[in-house]
C-alpha cells in the first residue's frame, strides 16, 4: 500500500486537464512553458502599479480631473467647482491620482495647487 501512494505522489500532473492545441504546445515550448511564460511577466511591484494607475482611472470624476488639469494647474477649490462635488470627496479622488502618480501638488501660500504629470498626460491623451 505504502509503494502505491509513493508511485501516486511522485506522477507528474498533467500541465492542464484538457488537451492543448498543437499551435498553443509550439509556442508554449518557444518561450520555455509555463516557467518561461511567468519569467516575462513583468514584477509583482509593476503589476501593482498598473492595477493602481488603472483603478485610478476607472471613474469618471478622475477622468475629468485629469483633463481639467491637462488645460492649467488648478486649486481644490476650482476643481470642486468645476465638477459640482463635496470637499471631502474631492479629496478622496485626488488622493488616488496622487498616489498613482497622475497628478502632484505643491503648497503656495494656503492654497494647494495641483498639476498633472507626465505620467497623467500620456493617459489623459489616450482617453481621448
Amino acid at each position: 500500500m505504502t509503494t502505491k501512494l509513493t508511485a501516486a505522489k511522485t506522477k507528474k500532473e498533467p500541465m492542464c486537464r484538457t488537451e492543448i492545441p498543437d499551435t498553443i504546445k509550439w509556442d508554449l515550448n518557444e518561450v520555455g512553458g509555463v516557467k518561461g511564460l511567468n519569467e516575462r511577466l513583468p514584477s509583482k511591484k509593476n503589476i501593482e502599479n498598473i492595477s493602481a494607475t488603472h483603478h485610478a482611472l476607472s471613474d469618471p470624476v478622475r477622468i475629468t480631473i485629469l483633463h481639467l488639469l491637462v488645460i492649467q494647474p488648478l486649486c481644490v477649490c476650482v476643481i470642486k467647482e468645476c465638477i459640482g462635488i463635496a470637499g471631502s470627496k474631492l479629496s478622496y479622488h485626488l488622493n488616488i491620482m496622487k498616489e498613482s502618480g497622475l497628478i502632484d501638488s505643491e503648497q503656495q501660500g494656503n492654497w494647494i495647487i495641483y498639476r498633472i504629470t507626465d505620467k497623467g498626460k500620456k493617459y489623459a491623451d489616450d482617453t481621448v
